[in-house]
């Protein structure tokens, strides 16, 4: 293997898999290759993901021959006051310093960040937003992550959670909607408690009584169901409203949609229309857009950390 710095690696670390890959220095994918997380209730599961992680880079080098720096995209983010892992879908990151005990199992620095970042990254270098000054990355499936990219560097923030919209409540709410869903964050009427993919269905379920998925949701208004019709109107606006109060803040050039949401196309049209009734100014220039990676958003991302620097 060469010694010195030949590509960039990207490590995703989600709740049942862990996806590698390496990509040389103008984007181009080199190899990618996915293994399992340790699974849930394991007493040392937090070991071995540091084990597999390590394992994971070596396996990727090995094979290609090249030696890479490596980013890590996780589901939470580093505390600045602590240095530990907070607000981690898996929990036995928190209270860690993960990134740390990486470095020590790899053997050199490596870069950590919410997998949202990663994912708002990759589509602002190579994707969606390439060419844009100004990227909000927007992931709606399990939850609704978000990430700011500007000029090619992610906004991560003074206390690690830029872009952190979905645990902000729903704007503009109608009465029907107030006091909102309790959120696992504690409030309620979370954004993301209306815009997930649980949230989708369960405005289904509140209107129907049943318990239908978000896929079978869009088949059936893509039938023109009446009552699919109505929740996922309802879903267009309320996504209008919450992307509209980025817009009021953030002004960002372009706002890429990723997770399985995203690929509902009748948003991209939609939403930006209704979202200029809430947009602070007599016309609004920031354009939707589905991610270019897809799934791959959030590894991509990660490998391109280094560059973020």
């Amino acid at each position: 293997m060469q010694n010195s710095i030949s590509c960039r690696i990207g490590i995703d670390l989600g709740g049942t898999k862990i996806e590698g890959i390496a990509i040389d220095f103008d984007g181009t994918e080199i190899m990618r290759y996915r293994i399992d997380t340790p699974v849930a209730g394991l007493a040392d599961r937090y070991d071995k993901i540091v084990y597999s992680i390590d394992e994971l880079v070596r396996h990727i080098e090995g094979v290609i021959g090249l030696s890479g720096t490596v980013g890590v995209g996780i589901p939470g983010t580093l505390s600045v006051s602590t240095g530990r892992i907070k607000n981690a879908n898996t929990t036995e990151l928190i209270g860690k310093r993960f990134d740390k005990d990486l470095e020590n199992a790899i053997g050199r620095p490596i870069m950590l960040a919410n997998d949202a970042n990663c994912f708002a990254l990759s589509e602002a270098v190579d994707g969606a937003g390439k060419g844009s000054a100004s990227v909000f990355g927007v992931i709606i499936g399990t939850g609704t992550g978000g990430g700011i990219v500007i000029d090619g560097k992610v906004v991560a923030g003074l206390n690690g959670i830029g872009g952190e919209w979905g645990h902000n409540p729903l704007p503009w709410p109608r009465t029907s909607e107030l006091p909102g869903p309790e959120c696992y964050c504690g409030l309620n009427g979370c954004i993301e408690t209306y815009l997930s993919g649980p949230g989708l269905k369960a405005g289904y379920q509140r209107l129907t009584g049943r318990s239908v998925e978000p896929i079978e949701i869009m088949r059936l208004f893509e039938s023109n169901d009446p009552k699919a019709r109505h929740v996922i109107e309802d879903y267009v606006d309320r996504l209008a409203r919450g992307l509209a109060s980025i817009i009021n803040v953030l002004d960002p050039e372009v706002i890429v949609l990723g997770g399985g949401l995203s690929n509902i196309d009748y948003l991209y049209e939609s939403v930006p229309n209704q979202w200029l009734s809430y947009v602070f100014s007599d016309d609004c220039f920031t354009t939707l857009r589905k991610a270019v990676h897809g799934d791959s958003g959030g590894v991509r991302g990660a490998a391109w950390l280094w560059s973020d620097r």
